[in-house]
């Protein structure tokens, strides 16, 4: 792979360059398009780890991706500045910064409500489907999109289809950022079998021809039949979501009591070592710790980030061969590594047992099992061309014009019941499933 090549500017579903403007990069664009679309709004009222909750200090995927864009645009710069004599001639740091920025902002776009458990919630929705013969109208390929939900697939097709621009180009992003928000350049049928987490894949069956697409102008190398070589700059939007989680469950940790400071300082401390801001040696014990938090971990970030970019050039020449193996924080160096490998640990140890927590996900279950057999149902009703029921019509109807046709496909009928439950937020999961089974109260 060359930078040349990698940098594309050429936007999805528009053939001509747009004019440019002063002070406004086509990747400051495709950030812009990101900000305001609908899909990116939605993301303040989805779970991060925690249930969205009262306490304004937690984390919902709104304020999550806006801190991972912000690490993201430093480590494009720093890696910009490093590798500037290797970029196309028009391409400046400022460039690559605002491509891994916009990529790192729209990283969790496609996420259903509740978090990771709404994605386990709509695959095991599936496979019960699955075994009552709901899919057998469809090839393997299709059911497997089904019975792996991804929100990174689900991303990919909410930024190229179904946002402005609905189903011709969809937000219309440069191939450059969106090769750079694909962390997974493959279908379903490799989701078990590469090394990555389970049910890992970025592209459904529909927008195969997409990333078909995109790979050719981005001059991603084909690996085998619907996989292609992941995107360099997917490893810093990657890293940059690392750095920020690792150290936000902490901080949400913290908030919410499950952890004690002394050992998140100690952790932090560790990483930093004597390079400690001044503001933070002045603290005295009048001080919150909130506020110590802050300081400290503003200066762990500065370290990581630093380690992250520092990585990525070392790999430079694996990334652009697209060999290198697992992900950069494995690459990193001593304690920045250790860092981020001990947060996960005690995050995964402390945090995600919380009984709060527990409940939400169990919730989060019952919530969609709900919505998709009101939804998916009908949608199989129509499908099977028999006389919909009322109540099927009348749910049909709560589409509006995004209802399935009943000349659809299956798998496309059910990608649009998809479409419509992942984009709920966590409130308004609850309340339309509360309000289908009658538990919700007229006012």
């Amino acid at each position: 792979m060359d930078w040349q090549t990698l940098l594309n500017r050429e936007r999805l579903g528009k053939p001509h360059y747009s004019a440019e403007e002063l002070g406004r990069s086509p990747f400051h664009k495709d950030h812009d398009r990101i900000i305001f679309s609908g899909a990116f709004r939605r993301l303040g009222r989805k779970t991060q780890v925690h249930p969205v909750s009262s306490n304004d200090h937690i984390h919902t995927r709104l304020t999550h991706s806006l801190e991972v864009s912000c690490v993201g645009r430093s480590l494009g710069m720093r890696v910009g500045e490093t590798i500037r004599s290797a970029l196309p001639e028009w391409c400046d740091p400022a460039d690559l910064g605002m491509v891994v920025q916009s990529a790192c902002l729209a990283h969790d776009i496609g996420n259903p409500p509740f978090g990771h458990s709404g994605e386990d919630a709509i695959r095991h929705w599936f496979q019960q489907a699955a075994a009552k013969g709901w899919l057998d109208d469809m090839s393997e390929a299709e059911r497997n999109d089904f019975l792996n939900f991804e929100g990174n697939a689900q991303g990919f097709r909410v930024l190229t289809q179904l946002e402005y621009h609905q189903f011709d180009g969809g937000t219309r992003l440069t191939h450059a950022t969106l090769g750079t928000f694909l962390k997974y350049p493959w279908t379903a049928r490799h989701a078990d079998s590469l090394g990555y987490k389970k049910h890992k894949f970025g592209c459904y069956q529909s927008e195969l021809h997409l990333l078909e697409g995109i790979a050719h102008k981005l001059g991603l190398p084909q690996i085998e039949e619907q996989r292609w070589a992941r995107h360099p700059l997917v490893y810093l939007m990657e890293a940059a979501d690392d750095i920020c989680y690792a150290l936000i469950d902490l901080e949400d940790g913290l908030e919410m009591d499950l952890l004690q400071y002394a050992e998140v300082e100690s952790l932090l401390l560790n990483l930093v070592g004597d390079d400690l801001p001044e503001t933070y040696r002045q603290l005295g014990p009048q001080d919150s710790e909130r506020r110590k938090l802050a300081i400290l971990r503003g200066k762990a970030i500065e370290h990581l980030t630093n380690a992250a970019a520092r990585a990525f050039v070392e790999q430079q020449d694996a990334l652009l061969a697209g060999t290198l193996p697992g992900d950069l924080v494995e690459h990193m160096h001593g304690t920045a590594k250790r860092c981020v490998l001990d947060a996960k640990n005690m995050a995964r140890k402390k945090i995600f047992q919380d009984k709060r927590k527990t409940l939400h996900e169990i919730g989060a279950y019952t919530t969609l099992e709900i919505l998709l057999n009101a939804f998916c149902g009908a949608a199989l009703e129509q499908h099977g061309h028999k006389t919909l029921s009322f109540k099927n019509r009348r749910i049909l109807d709560l589409l509006g014009h995004n209802a399935p046709d009943p000349s659809w496909s299956l798998h496309r009928s059910f990608m649009r019941i998809i479409d419509f439950i992942a984009g709920m937020t966590d409130s308004y999961a609850t309340e339309m499933a509360k309000e289908m089974t009658g538990r919700s109260s007229p006012v």
